[in-house]
């Protein structure tokens, strides 16, 4: 197999030795300029594009000693970007001595990895190994220290960074037995969750559903747990468990519409509607946070239900009264009813005259197109007489806007 040719990396020189200060963001755009960068090559040389993965995985920690990374941030951004590494250097087609070279060099990186950034790597060992082969002659390297490091005893048990490559080696070679000795009394969750992957891998979903719902403490991560469960069960067929255990805690994302996504799209058999009602039950209070995700599926009667249901951010509801203002006018001015309702409760982060304004405008703009601008006027009149906030700021702001019907153009 032909070896990677030399290549001029253009990340190379950007990743020196405590080449960041302690802002992230620069880090960060540097993390993905180089992972994209890396991807580019792949399309044509997947060899030379593990090679250069390998030498990013090993610059990226002295690189981003300094950097902050207090936000979380960063963090992220090099967790991304390893799972992305990972995929290269796993599909590379090179032999079991090239294979061991970038291994040992990456073995190297991470356990003088000091911060730590490129931590989570050895829980994809078994992906680098890249055979059962090559997985279980690491696993036979690593056992013996990680037997060691993982002991009931006190005297020989301790801190061993292979430890996880080592069960991952282990699970990939397809070493199920011995990963479950391995961890016979290990009860710490980062690793124990390898053993319900081996008895889930065994035929044992059941077993290994009980022994991660029964690991669930204030040390272990509930996400996590949920997404293995989920996992066991859909790769079991049973997609409708699957979805009412553990689908919707599961699948939470950063956003309350990048979560209702995750969600349909990971179980399309399910209406988005029927989606959406299950979300917002498990959610109890948060009713108008799930407005845009109604919004984005289209569900727009449901979307102007919630968003009078709890508060609801007026400047979003506003920006929806203004994108749909032509299309859907009635929907429009529902919404920028709802708008004003909770600028008249007082809600809202940081609202000026001109969030009052753009909401009293876009509203009788889609009134208007509706064919509805007389009462939709008295509508928000009655609205504002209601208002109770101790410096009647809405009314104050829309005084003007209530002379004749003529001001309804003003914005």
């Amino acid at each position: 197999m032909a070896k990677a040719e030399k290549h001029k990396w253009t990340f190379r020189a950007r990743f020196r030795k405590n080449a960041f200060g302690w802002r992230s963001q620069p880090a960060i755009k540097r993390v993905k300029e180089a992972v994209s960068e890396i991807t580019k090559v792949a399309r044509k040389d997947k060899v030379l594009a593990a090679e250069g993965a390998v030498l990013l995985l090993e610059k990226l920690s002295p690189a981003l000693a300094h950097v902050d990374s207090s936000s979380g941030s960063i963090g992220a951004a090099v967790n991304n970007a390893i799972v992305a590494l990972v995929d290269i250097i796993a599909e590379a087609p090179v032999d079991e001595k090239t294979r061991d070279k970038w291994l040992e060099r990456l073995f190297e990186a991470h356990a003088n990895d000091r911060i730590p950034y490129i931590e989570v790597l050895t829980d994809h060992w078994g992906e680098l190994c890249a055979s059962p082969e090559v997985a279980s002659r690491w696993a036979n390297q690593l056992i013996d220290i990680t037997r060691s490091a993982l002991s009931s005893d006190k005297i020989p048990r301790g801190c061993f960074h292979g430890t996880t490559a080592c069960l991952s080696a282990l699970y990939a070679a397809g070493r199920h037995d011995d990963l479950l000795d391995v961890l016979k009394d290990e009860s710490f969750w980062p690793y124990k969750r390898w053993a319900a992957k081996a008895l889930a891998a065994q035929g044992k979903n059941d077993e290994a559903i009980r022994l991660a719902e029964d690991s669930r403490s204030s040390w272990a991560s509930d996400a996590d747990i949920d997404e293995l469960c989920e996992g066991f069960l859909l790769s079991s067929g049973l997609v409708d468990e699957a979805y009412r255990r553990y689908g919707l805690r599961a699948n939470r994302a950063g956003t309350y519409l990048a979560w209702f996504r995750a969600v349909a799209k990971k179980y399309p058999h399910k209406k988005p509607s029927e989606v959406l009602e299950d979300l917002v039950a498990a959610s109890p209070g948060e009713e108008g946070k799930w407005f845009a995700a109604a919004k984005s599926a289209k569900l727009f009667d449901e979307a102007i239900a919630l968003a009078n249901r709890s508060p609801c951010s007026p400047q979003t509801l506003t920006r929806a009264a203004r994108d749909f203002g032509e299309r859907r006018p009635e929907f429009a001015l529902e919404v920028g009813m709802a708008a004003l309702h909770w600028l008249v409760e007082g809600f809202g982060y940081e609202i000026t005259g001109g969030d009052v304004m753009n909401a009293y405008s876009h509203t009788m703009k889609a009134a208007e197109n509706a064919g509805r601008a007389e009462d939709t006027l008295h509508r928000i009149q009655e609205l504002i007489a209601k208002e109770c906030t101790e410096d009647r700021f809405v009314g104050k702001v829309l005084k003007r806007q209530f002379g004749t019907p003529s001001t309804y153009n003003s914005q």
